[in-house]
Parts: C-alpha cells; sequence; structure tokens
C-alpha cells in the first residue's frame, strides 16, 4: 500500500510501540521504504516488538531502528531526527479515565510533547508531518479532548510557521475509536465474557464511531499525500450503539449477561468527528472531510466582510447522524479487526 514517495526514506513514529505503529509496520515493511525508526519510552514494549519482528519478519526486520525517547524531553527527539523524512505523530496519553485524573499528564503528553516533535522536525528539515487526534478534541468535555484540541492548535501554529519558512508540511488527522485498540471496549468485553462474567456497560444508547486499525493508517496515508500546511483530514465512518455492540461481541463469543455501570468519568453520549464551525471551511473527499486551516493573520481589519457571515454550519458530524450500524452490521465490521479473528480462531482449538 505504501506510496513510492516512501521508496529509500526514512520514517519516524512517535508512540511507535502502540497499536497504530504495529499496523504502520505491517503495511510498510515489506515495502521499498529504507529505514523506520520506532520512537517511544517503554524498553519493554520494544524489546517485544524487536522480538516479534525477528520472528514474523527476518528478511526485512533489520529496516527498523528503537529509539528511547520521551515526546516531554525536546533533546531526545532532536536526537532521533537527523535522517527523518517523515514522521507518523502517535505518541499520546489517550485513555479518559486516566487523563481525566492527571490532567497534567495530558497536557505534558499531549501539547507540550506535540510542539516539541514539530520544533525538533522544523529544526531537522524533515519533509512532512502528519499528526493523529480524535474525536474527542471537537467539543471537548473532558481532560484528555481537551488536550487534544489544543494539541490540534498547536500543530495549527507550527504549520503555519513551518510553511512561512519552507519547512515540513504539517497536518492533523482526527477519528473516532480504533476497535481493539489498547485499552478500547471490545478485548474487555472479550475478557469478561471468557471470565464468565456479565459486560459491563456504560450506557446502551451511547453511540461510537467504528473504525478498525487498517482504516486509521488508510486515513493517516491519504492526509500525507494529499495534505496542504494545517490540514486536518476526517474519515467518514460508521458508529453503533454500546448497546448493539455488546450484543455483537456476545453473538461471536456467548451470552454472559450485561451490567449497566454508568457513565465513566469524562465521556459523552456521542461523539463528533466535525462541528458546525469546522464544517463551513470543509471539503468533501469522497471518504475523507479535508477541513483547511484558517489562514488569516492578527490583522482582522482587512478581513472585514459586509452582509451576513457564515460561521457554523445546520449541523456536527456524530456518532448519532452517521450511517448506524445494527447488530448484524456490526458483527460484520469488528470482524475485519485482526484481534477478534485471532480470538475466535482460539475458541476453535
Amino acid at each position: 500500500m505504501a506510496s513510492t514517495i516512501f521508496k529509500d526514506k526514512t520514517l519516524l513514529i512517535t508512540g511507535g510501540t502502540g497499536s497504530f505503529g504495529h499496523t504502520v509496520l505491517k503495511h510498510f515493511l515489506t515495502t521499498d521504504i529504507g529505514e523506520i525508526r520506532i520512537f517511544s519510552r517503554d524498553e519493554k514494549k520494544q524489546d517485544d516488538m524487536r522480538h516479534e519482528l525477528q520472528a514474523q519478519y527476518p528478511e526485512h526486520y533489520e529496516k527498523v531502528k528503537f529509539y528511547i525517547g520521551d515526546v516531554r524531553n525536546i533533546q531526545s527527539l532532536r536526537d532521533v531526527m537527523p535522517g527523518v523524512n517523515f514522521i507518523f505523530h502517535a505518541a499520546a496519553l489517550k485513555q479518559v479515565p486516566s487523563c481525566e485524573f492527571f490532567p497534567m499528564e495530558a497536557v505534558r503528553t499531549n501539547i507540550e510533547g506535540t510542539d516539541n516533535m514539530l520544533h525538533a522536525a522544523i529544526e531537522a528539515n524533515v519533509e512532512r508531518v502528519v499528526c493523529l487526534s480524535t474525536d474527542k478534541a471537537a467539543y471537548p468535555i473532558n481532560a484528555m479532548g481537551i488536550s487534544k484540541a489544543m494539541m490540534e492548535h498547536v500543530i495549527t501554529a507550527n504549520a503555519r510557521v513551518s510553511a512561512q519558512r519552507g519547512g515540513p508540511v504539517i497536518c492533523c488527522t482526527r477519528y473516532g475509536n480504533v476497535m481493539c485498540s489498547r485499552g478500547s471496549v471490545i478485548p474487555l468485553f472479550v475478557e469478561q465474557i471468557r471470565a464468565g462474567h456479565p459486560i459491563t456497560i456504560t450506557d446502551p444508547n451511547m453511540t461510537r464511531f467504528l473504525m478498525n486499525l487498517d482504516e486509521a493508517v488508510d486515513l493517516v496515508m491519504f492526509a500525507f499525500e494529499h495534505a496542504n500546511p494545517g490540514d486536518l483530514f476526517i474519515q467518514k465512518s460508521d458508529a453503533s450503539t454500546i448497546g448493539d455492540l455488546a450484543k455483537a461481541v456476545q453473538t461471536l463469543f456467548g451470552d454472559t449477561g450485561t451490567r449497566i455501570i454508568g457513565t465513566r468519568h469524562g465521556e459523552k453520549l456521542y461523539e463528533t468527528l466535525m462541528t458546525k464551525e469546522e464544517r463551513t471551511r470543509s471539503e468533501d473527499m469522497g471518504g475523507y472531510f479535508r477541513v483547511a486551516a484558517d489562514t488569516r493573520d492578527l490583522n482582522y481589519d482587512k478581513f472585514f466582510v459586509k452582509g451576513q457571515v457564515h460561521t457554523q454550519a445546520d449541523e456536527d458530524y456524530t456518532s448519532h447522524n452517521t450511517r448506524r450500524l445494527n447488530v448484524e452490521q456490526t458483527i460484520q465490521k469488528i470482524m475485519t479487526t485482526d484481534y477478534i479473528k485471532e480470538e475466535l480462531a482460539k475458541n476453535a482449538q
């Protein structure tokens, strides 16, 4: 799938030992890419990934280089930058409850860490940077979403400066829940069923976008290939209720009953991928929306307009008004994930 633009080039993935990093490696490792650098702070996860690659890709694993570091430490980012052409920035604190209890940790990683990464990338004259954001950044109500919303503003500001200096093209992607990624609900449901316990549901009417990891990589690749400085890319996504998602998992793994536990700290009833304000400057590109950056400067006088000024569209783009999957369609959707296929294979043994 990798574009020919990656031939003999060096790609850096921050937070590269996570679910997204694993999927990017699957897409790129057997192509003619020159080198992939994995930057993260957990040496255990790096060692596990190293052994996994040696076992699964014996002819290609040497393309992958591991760097211990933290986006909070700009010097560790500067150390990994020489020779890097492209960056996928996935390093983040992303679990809503933990960010709610430790909001300053989300600030240091998601906001300051992103600013550090972008400054290091501009200094090193990297060519392109794609940053990963979340639907929780749109109309945020929790600390994780607020930190990601601020991260998006940091990205836009740095993209503007970089463009003025002829530096890297910096853009952002925003997507909803990635099924079966670290900390997501489907693996929790499967574990609870395996243990014979009822699965815990926050609110059966709550809706969530459903994406698999391959779609997340496709979105990042689309942004990489089509971005102007400061653009935000959003993938059109299906959604389901948490109640239907639970029924879909139980259809595949067994019905152990359900228990309603109420919403967790900082949770929304539905997710917004694009706000009314963003829709006014969005472009429909088929499977994706491109939201152009607001390129006006601080000299507002020259942008004075007579007559009515439209500052927002009629509605947001949310998990309530996107295409809603029923239980059977949700089963088909979650069956596209490697995790579900692997877990069902275990059941068959």
